[in-house]
């Protein structure tokens, strides 16, 4: 029997990936390690033209761009209005219309619930990574739970490589972080909360909270999340 291929492993290929082929193989890999029925990530570049992977089968992704559903698909219209992550069921599934989708995409083996992070980049980028399952709402609670910072974190290592494919890309330069601003990040990468950062740091909330603020506005991120996936994905701090 084959193993599955571990987080770190997903994010490395990943990483490592010169063609959209790489991140639909990273896409397929990640499923098989959450064990979930389907990951699926799509953005909208600075020119408008729209990339995706994923494992959707190619029927429903044909039918979806065939009906045009992105204008009235729910996750689309609520996700492009937040900007935090989004379980499916607090989406507005009220109308005729996205109840009907919501019954098609089941049939198409969509499953009945989702997870889904927005992501915004620079010039107007705008994408969304999601993760999708059919089980009872106890059950995806508890994993959406145990999984959510992670899939966070694989959410923005999806889009900072994507960004790569952007044509015309000028590469971002890249600022050194401090020492302790490496020793903060890295602390935070490996899963310790604020509280258990400083601690082992032993310094104030106050002062990791300084430290932290300073590596994201040197790394252009929107948030520490984002800050640690970047920090990662260049390089600068190792877990």
């Amino acid at each position: 029997m084959l193993k599955k291929p571990t987080l770190e492993h997903i994010l490395e290929a990943l990483e490592q990936a010169d063609t959209l082929e790489g991140m639909q193989t990273a896409s397929v890999a990640l499923r098989d390690h959450l064990d979930v029925w389907h990951i699926a990530y799509h953005w909208v570049d600075s020119a408008g033209d729209q990339y995706g992977c994923g494992t959707y089968s190619i029927e429903w992704q044909q039918r979806y761009m065939a009906q045009n559903y992105q204008r009235l698909d729910p996750v689309i219209i609520g996700c492009y209005q937040r900007f935090h992550p989004v379980d499916w069921k607090q989406l507005d599934w009220s109308s005729k219309a996205a109840r009907a989708f919501q019954k098609e995409a089941i049939e198409y083996g969509i499953g009945n619930q989702g997870f889904s992070v927005p992501i915004r980049g620079p010039n107007g980028q705008f994408a969304l990574f999601t993760v999708n399952d059919s089980c009872d709402d106890a059950a995806w609670a508890h994993f959406t739970e145990k999984h959510r910072r992670e899939l966070i974190l694989v959410a923005h290592y999806f889009n900072e490589k994507a960004l790569y494919f952007e044509p015309d890309r000028v590469a971002d330069p890249v600022q050194p972080l401090s020492p302790r601003e490496v020793d903060a990040m890295t602390l935070l990468a490996i899963g310790y909360n604020r509280a258990q950062a400083a601690d082992t740091l032993s310094i104030s909330e106050h002062t990791l909270r300084v430290y932290i603020e300073s590596a994201r506005f040197k790394l252009g991120a929107m948030n520490t999340t984002h800050a640690v996936a970047r920090a990662l994905s260049r390089g600068l701090i190792v877990v």
